[in-house]
């Protein structure tokens, strides 16, 4: 189903589509959640195949897709709630935090037969919406057990980057790892391509886009997290900055996210 909800936070209405398995109306149980940032792209990322794909696995569990669909406005609302980029990008990301936490989960549990917010609930995104993901569910652990970032723009910074800059902590999710607090139980899923890009800004040999997503690992192994363990990393030869290379790696990333057992 389609449907829309106003939010206070962002003084607009939010599109978003939900997807249930074909036992819903008939299942005396609740139901995990699977939260999805650019939720518009449902069609290009091949969603309906995929979804019913893991719905008819028997070593998956049931799970509703609710993918929460961005506007004109995504360059502002998705970011780190903590800052914006030096270039003032991500500048209504607190809002959108808001409007998940405070506005879109109570809509979702008072509306539809879906379990408690807690380790049975996942959200993903795609580049920027990878890093909103990240950003919301890694600061509301209340909320979410494991996140999904797929080509995260891990590079969103305080200042622009600086030459012969090797420490680079200008890149605001390492220093946001950080200075965290108490370890939360999060398990983590990241998925990057080498063929993504061609920028190499320290000259390592590694595109930017894989560097970005190593650090933020390295900074939560650092925080204690496992690596491998809490921490799944899959780098995808060939893999390009697009809804394709997203859309073959997705049943993987279902299959991790909602194994039975």
């Amino acid at each position: 189903m389609k449907g829309n909800v106003f939010s206070f936070n962002l003084d607009r209405n939010v599109a978003f589509r939900l997807v249930a398995p074909p036992n819903y109306k008939e299942s005396p149980t609740a139901f995990p959640v699977l939260l999805m940032n650019d939720g518009q792209d449902y069609v290009g990322l091949n969603l309906e195949k995929t979804l019913s794909e893991a719905y008819r696995d028997m070593k998956t569990i049931p799970f509703i897709f609710v993918g929460i669909e961005a506007d004109k406005n995504r360059l502002y609302e998705y970011g780190t709630s903590i800052s914006a980029d030096f270039k003032g990008r991500g500048s209504r990301a607190l809002q959108y935090s808001k409007f998940i936490i405070e506005e879109f989960v109570p809509f979702l549990c008072q509306e539809f037969k879906v379990s408690p917010p807690v380790q049975n609930w996942v959200y993903c995104g795609f580049s920027l919406g990878g890093l909103s993901a990240f950003d919301i569910a890694f600061n509301n652990s209340q909320f979410f057990g494991k996140i999904g970032v797929f080509s995260g723009s891990f590079w969103w910074r305080k200042k622009p980057y600086q030459k012969h800059d090797m420490k680079d902590r200008s890149r605001i999710t390492l220093d946001m790892i950080k200075n965290a607090g108490q370890l939360a139980p999060i398990q983590y899923f990241f998925q990057c391509g080498t063929e993504e890009e061609t920028d190499d800004r320290n000259n390592n040999g590694i595109i930017d886009v894989i560097d970005d997503t190593m650090d933020v690992i390295n900074e939560l192994q650092l925080k204690g997290y496992s690596y491998p363990g809490d921490i799944y990393y899959k780098e995808i030869e060939g893999g390009k900055h697009d809804l394709s290379t997203w859309s073959a790696v997705l049943p993987q990333f279902l299959k991790w996210a909602f194994r039975k057992g």
